[in-house]
């Protein structure tokens, strides 16, 4: 078996290392960095492990939830061609080095020629297409994309007219071409069929450089303010070579990859990084994990097509888990390891799917502006709960004092075990948003990337997440911005004041859920302002859960809301609904809980009933501490 590619860097083969602990990447990091990375482009990644592994298939495609229906498949020589021929159609469409091409298309076969291809011409830009025409024309006048490559009309996944509307509201002269979802017989005037119509254009990989930029790609922001990051070909080999030597992934592996292609982990977590290593990216049906009749039948798919690594998130563990359970089936049929991240993974949903299954779970941590990945559990050693695992070798992450993140010093680093915000700098580290006015906060003078989150370093240099100190709220993967949703309420003319959090979840990590406040002698109701306000939220995963209106918002001394304060309001409704479920809330009184540790205080009248509210709050990832009272 070939166990390496050929760079055209350095002329010689290279396949990842082993990553199996910290004695691993210090071995590692002692080696020049080219020996590590020898790549000089993502396109040059490809083409070189297209030259060791011609027939090999770089991508399976289940295109029908059906156990007798065989996956299409495509060689690495086949998606290398295709890629090559996309970097000359869109050089005669018009695309410059400088030009972004927006993708806007779900995780099948041709998107993911038109991403490399993009990249070759000039740079992508994936698209969300969850959001509605008017924020996705926003970014493209923002971006200035000349090119949109979307999907053609879909029953399944009506994206093509929103495409068309946002192209319309964006004005200017955007070029379209259009995926035929039939990627087995696709029309004439398809992408896919123009392909076929060019030459490769193997000149264009010359022009690229490891600080070309490869991708842009949007992180937040409202409808005319988006806010939009930049990707090197460094960045994204950087992430992809590491990652494959965490999952210890070799050729002729295969990768579950049911992730959409706006994602990081889409990408490169779970894409670029199994091409890597000359291993095969394997999607699950048009709609990915989405798919009820593919998931009610994952298993059965993972053992008739070899999968070896599952790339998820929290809630993708959970339905896996429950799949494999409702078919009474007994062991993980091949796959080596399910790799999570995108959200908190919580324990227990991890321990039922390691118990039920066999197959050992393993934390990812990541950040869009790092290429994907910030941390990964090494597949070779035990899951720690709480855990996300060891930095990327030639990576400084750190915990820093609160006071000191706008400019990351030695002697403002904490010490391990102490709680900070964690920064890092490395070479997957993006070099900041296309508009540098939007790089404060996020990335300091001094070359550090501020993730906002809260967490340490233990003695070992395993990395845990304790909070977050940024208002993202990340539901199964998906990032959501409050302002956004918070916007859409303060349209109204009742609401004085609007805060939107996270309510903990136990499958989806976090559940939008809004808190507002009145204008004098404002009547309204709950389900009457999220019916004014949810034509105003571009993406259906923002709408909220729940809407809560308060008399009064709790707020820090200078006046801004305190969102602390509200997300223990949203656990408490978490631990209360759950309660209510169990028919347990007539016994118990639910309060914020004491101290930062605790959540949640539940008291009970009596202890009888304690066995059953501890069974129920199994089920709610908060932590409570239980109060017996005498009846």
């Amino acid at each position: 078996m070939e166990t390496g590619a050929v760079s055209r860097s350095t002329g010689r083969r290279w396949s990842p290392p082993i990553i199996d602990g910290p004695d691993s990447i210090a071995r590692i990091e002692a080696q020049p960095y080219h020996r590590c990375v020898p790549f000089t482009s993502t396109i040059d990644l490809i083409l070189h492990n297209a030259r060791c592994f011609p027939a090999h298939p770089a991508v399976l495609f289940q295109v029908e939830p059906h156990l007798e229906s065989a996956p299409l498949a495509l060689s690495y020589d086949q998606v290398a061609d295709q890629i090559l021929r996309a970097g000359t159609l869109l050089r005669r469409a018009g695309v410059s080095r400088a030009d972004p091409v927006a993708l806007i298309a779900p995780n099948i076969p041709s998107a993911h020629v038109a991403l490399w291809g993009a990249q070759l011409a000039g740079h992508v830009f994936p698209i969300n297409y969850l959001l509605g025409p008017e924020h996705i024309a926003g970014l493209l006048k923002t971006s200035n994309a000349k090119v949109v490559i979307t999907l053609g009309e879909c029953k399944q996944l009506p994206i093509w007219s929103t495409a068309l509307e946002a192209v319309n509201l964006a004005g200017g002269d955007i070029r379209v071409f259009k995926i035929d979802p039939s990627e087995e017989a696709p029309s004439a005037d398809s992408f896919q069929s123009l392909l076929s119509r060019v030459p490769p254009g193997h000149a264009l990989v010359d022009e690229i450089t490891p600080d070309t930029t490869a991708a842009i790609f949007h992180t937040g922001g409202t409808t005319g303010m988006p806010k939009i990051l930049r990707h090197t070909h460094a960045n994204e080999l950087h992430t992809s070579c590491m990652a494959a030597a965490y999952y210890q992934f070799v050729h002729g592996d295969r990768m579950l990859n049911g992730f959409p292609l706006f994602h990081v982990a889409g990408v490169f977590v779970y894409g670029l990084a199994v091409l890597a290593a000359g291993g095969t990216v394997y999607i699950p049906t048009l709609l990915g994990m989405r798919n009820q009749a593919f998931v009610a039948n994952a298993w059965k798919f993972f053992e008739a097509n070899q999968i070896t690594h599952l790339g998820c998130v929290p809630t993708t563990l959970a339905s896996l888990a429950q799949s494999h359970t409702l078919a009474g089936l007994a062991g993980g049929f091949g796959v080596q390891v399910a790799l999570t991240g995108g959200s908190a993974l919580p324990a227990e949903i991890a321990s039922h799917f390691e118990t039920r299954t066999g197959v050992p779970v393993r934390n990812i941590f990541g950040m869009t502006e790092c290429a994907g990945i910030v941390a990964i559990e090494p597949a070779a050693l035990e899951r720690t709960p709480g855990s996300v695992g060891l930095a990327l070798p030639y990576t400084q992450v750190r915990a820093l004092a609160l006071a000191d993140a706008d400019h990351p010093t030695p002697e403002s680093f904490c010490a391990p075990g102490e709680e900070g915000i964690l920064c890092l700098r490395g070479p997957h580290v993006s070099p900041g948003y296309i508009d540098p006015a939007r790089n404060a906060g996020t990335f300091t003078q001094n070359g550090w990337l501020i993730s906002g989150d809260l967490g340490f370093l233990d003695d070992r240099g395993r990395i845990f997440i304790t909070g977050r100190s940024k208002d993202l709220i990340i539901r199964s993967g998906h990032n959501i911005d409050p302002q956004a949703i918070e916007e859409a309420f303060l349209a109204n003319p009742d609401v004085l004041d609007a805060a939107a959090v996270g309510q903990p979840d136990l499958y989806a990590g976090e559940l939008p859920i809004v808190f507002l406040t009145l204008k004098a002698d404002a009547i309204a109701d709950a389900d009457e302002l999220l019916a004014k306000a949810r034509s105003r939220i571009l993406e259906r995963p923002a709408v909220p859960k729940a809407v809560h209106i308060l008399e009064a918002m709790p707020t820090t001394p200078v006046g801004k809301i305190f969102k602390p304060a509200l997300r223990r309001l949203a656990a408490v409704n978490a631990v209360r609904e759950t309660l209510q479920k169990a028919d347990l809330i007539d016994l118990c009184t639910v309060e914020p809980g004491e101290d930062h540790d605790i959540q949640c205080l539940v008291t009970i009248q009596g202890k009888a009933s304690i066995p059953a509210l501890e069974d129920a709050l199994q089920s709610v990832p908060v932590k409570v501490r239980i109060r017996a009272i005498d009846s």
